[in-house]
């Protein structure tokens, strides 16, 4: 025993020592490999063995940065505060992009620089929260381990440290929902399909997809457990789920006297999807509560963070703020019976997008139910509309102000940079009770910058120069300082990113053909700002290309949004035509519409991250048969294009340029409806909407059971191919 002391003395006595001797850090060996050492090897492979990382014993988040002898040193408090102080010097020393996609290089050419004086930064907001149940249906059903790694690892750099964390919960509700009796048909049922796993999370659906292959709730619960696990490694909090109210419709023929009722309808689904709702007054709701946390702490831990909303875009049984106030209670003192350190997070966003019926005096009911600083609120979309500002600072409970920027994984230009600055630093200075900031993105999109910037905020001493920092992300999009990449970039910074993301976009090429207007709500082509202005932003950017992936990935996004917008003048044209009867400039403007098809489809598919046929393989890999496979391969297509049944209110909600989706998908729409449309001037008759409405419904439905292969691989040059669409339409844009 005593020999054994003796090593572990010694052990620590040369830790110790080569933390201490800052004179001799070149010949540090690593002891041990640590979570941070393991990112720094997945993210600068090589060169990791360049940095040397040491812990602090701060108790506020800070990371410092310095170079000594050849290595570059980063201290920090935690694992997750060292990354940020990585991510720093890559950004800003190294000009090196990491995104968030592993499919995208990460761009390390040359030797490393040295920090010539030593840098130190503080977080001067201490939760910084990430992503949506949304998300997790737009963007992440498909993905397996080698995904989430590389996501883990982008929220670390980042400085994430509260990520929403809610994949393989179906794999604890099934034992639950077993123990009651619930046969295995039953509960699968009562799962939705993979892709629409976050609505029926969220209570607004039952059934729609299902049943849910036993095989996905096996490999999920799997995957989580390797989440949750990189997730505290790195210093960060997973938000786990906790039950709200939301059971099988099965469960009332087990408890008949239960109070269960069917919830509002929801997204114009019909009446045997709407989802059912057990009264937290009832009995059976804490002993629900107390089963799931206990058998999700069993597998997955917890970290004492629970998400439950309730009521989210359905309506409650009543709308008494009593009522309310009592249901508040009972959810959060069922979370406590298990777990007496809980806190419950909740999404605001019902208060915002419903507040015809969440008026100020239910709102408070609900929030002061709970014990203060047990309950924090998501200020879910405050680039639009703060709650926090409409609620009496919410009441004075705590929140998180969120940036969400996007609805449904559209691809379109959006964010209104220099507003969010400017509410970020107001939310900061006038709430005592702002205890973070973060992103409900309801899907990765095509505006990494903002999410950059957003988690930016998080660190420093206060405002941020927003030209500074435009000219900066030029710099390292491009891994070098050029000059007309900056002034590109001081085009969209001025010109393009200053509105908000919307409900319910989409460049009319995405949108169900119509001669005027943009067919449904869930495609707004509306831009407000000048198509022309964004053109020159694009030829700019192409004047001295660069070889890194995000130049290149900026050249298609950039460019894929051009010819979206171009696609409206085109329509117009063709309207016009139509209007006057004219069949030769109908037929010439309708080439043209087809062919910015082809264009457009070309661009896309030079770019991983627009690819329909990666989104379809990836779904189909969860396949362990042919009829597993057709099964995800459906739940894929449905989810993008009709979303549920058969025009579907949310037909299209979840819209996107995607190579291969263009080309069978959008382009077959035109293209129907461009013949019809030229059918009826030639034979002198009206166009029959209401034939056209009926076939292209049926062509949609179609394309969501059809089995074509796409390439889910990039083909072509980025560059060429812009350069080649440039001097095809140049002449039709104001090049001044």
């Amino acid at each position: 025993m005593l020999k054994r002391i003796g090593r572990i003395f010694i052990c620590n006595l040369f830790v110790l020592t080569i933390l201490s001797c800052k004179s001799n850090i070149s010949s540090v060996v690593s002891v041990r490999k640590t979570p941070i050492d393991s990112l720094a090897i997945r993210v600068l492979g090589k060169n990791h063995a360049l940095f040397v990382f040491l812990k602090t014993n701060d108790s506020l988040d800070n990371f410092s940065l310095e170079s000594n002898q050849g290595k570059i040193i980063i201290k920090g408090n935690n694992y997750n505060s060292m990354a940020v102080g990585l991510n720093y010097y890559l950004k800003n020393y190294c000009h090196a992009y990491v995104s968030w996609y592993v499919n995208d290089k990460i761009d390390l050419a040359g030797k490393l620089p040295s920090i010539p004086d030593k840098i130190t930064k503080s977080a001067r907001i201490k939760n910084r929260f990430f992503l949506n149940y949304c998300t997790f249906g737009y963007t992440m059903p498909w993905w397996q381990w080698k995904d989430w790694e590389r996501l883990i690892d982008w929220m670390a750099l980042n400085g994430v440290t509260m990520p929403l964390a809610i994949t393989g919960q179906e794999a604890i509700w099934y034992d639950v929902w077993k123990e009651y009796g619930l046969s295995d048909e039953q509960i699968r049922t009562y799962f939705t399909g993979p892709a629409h796993l976050p609505w029926h999370r969220m209570s607004n659906l039952d059934k729609w997809g299902g049943p849910l292959p036993m095989s996905w709730l096996n490999n999920q619960k799997e995957l989580q457990k390797r989440i949750v696990k990189r997730e505290r490694e790195l210093g960060m909090t997973p938000v786990l789920p906790a039950f709200s109210g939301h059971v099988p419709e099965a469960l009332k023929s087990i408890f008949p006297d239960a109070k269960i009722n069917q919830l509002t309808s929801w997204g114009g689904f019909k009446d045997q999807y709407r989802s059912f709702f057990l009264d937290p007054l009832d009995p059976k709701f804490k002993e629900i509560q107390h089963r799931f946390l206990k058998k999700q702490t069993e597998v997955f831990g917890t970290d004492h963070v629970y998400g439950a909303d309730p009521f989210n875009e359905v309506h409650p049984p009543s709308w008494e703020p009593d009522y309310l106030a009592t249901v508040s209670s009972a959810i959060y003192s069922s979370m406590k019976d298990i777990d007496s350190k809980a806190t419950w997070l909740q999404m605001s966003w019902i208060f915002y997008f419903e507040r015809e019926h969440w008026t100020n005096e239910r709102i408070k009911a609900m929030l002061k139910a709970v014990p203060q600083n047990k309950m924090m609120l998501l200020d879910y979309y405050c680039e639009n509309q703060e709650v926090w500002k409409i609620t009496n600072s919410f009441f004075n409970k705590p929140f998180i102000w969120c940036y969400l920027g996007n609805f449904g994984g559209n691809t379109m230009l959006a964010g209104n940079i220099d507003t969010v600055e400017e509410r970020i630093e107001n939310a900061i200075s006038n709430n005592k009770n702002l205890w973070g900031i973060g992103s409900t993105l309801e899907a990765f999109d095509v505006n990494p910058l903002m999410y950059d910037y957003l988690f930016e905020k998080a660190w420093g001493e206060g405002k941020t120069d927003t030209k500074d920092w435009i000219k900066n992300w030029a710099d390292l999009r491009y891994g070098r300082a050029q000059e007309s990449a900056r002034k590109s970039w001081d085009i969209l910074h001025y010109g393009i990113y200053k509105d908000p993301a919307k409900l319910g976009q989409g460049t009319l090429t995405n949108a169900r053909p119509t001669l005027s207007g943009s067919g449904n709500w869930t495609t707004n082509s509306t831009i407000a700002y000048d198509n022309n202005v964004l053109y020159k932003s694009w030829k700019l950017l192409l004047e001295n290309p660069s070889q890194t992936s995000s130049y290149q990935y900026d050249v298609v996004n950039i460019g894929r949004q051009v010819l979206g917008n171009y696609f409206l003048i085109l329509r117009e044209k063709f309207t016009k035509s139509y209007n006057e009867k004219k069949l030769t400039e109908l037929k010439v403007n309708g080439k043209a519409m087809v062919a910015l098809f082809d264009d457009l489809d070309k661009l896309l598919a030079t770019q991983s991250s627009f690819l329909v046929g990666k989104w379809l393989d990836d779904a189909k890999a969860f396949g362990e048969n042919e009829e597993e496979k057709k099964y995800y391969n459906h739940n894929a297509r449905n989810i993008i294009t009709t979303w549920g049944d058969k025009d579907q209110s949310l037909n299209d909600y979840a819209n996107r340029s995607w190579a291969g989706l263009t080309k069978s998908y959008y382009k077959k729409r035109w293209e129907m409806f461009i013949n019809d449309i030229t059918q009826a001037v030639e034979n002198n008759k009206p166009f029959d909407e209401k034939v056209f409405h009926n076939k292209v419904t049926q062509f949609e439905w179609d394309w969501t059971q059809g089995n074509e292969v796409y390439s889910s691989k990039p083909v072509g040059n980025s560059i060429d191919v812009a350069k080649e669409i440039i001097k095809k339409y140049d002449e039709n844009f104001e090049n001044k």
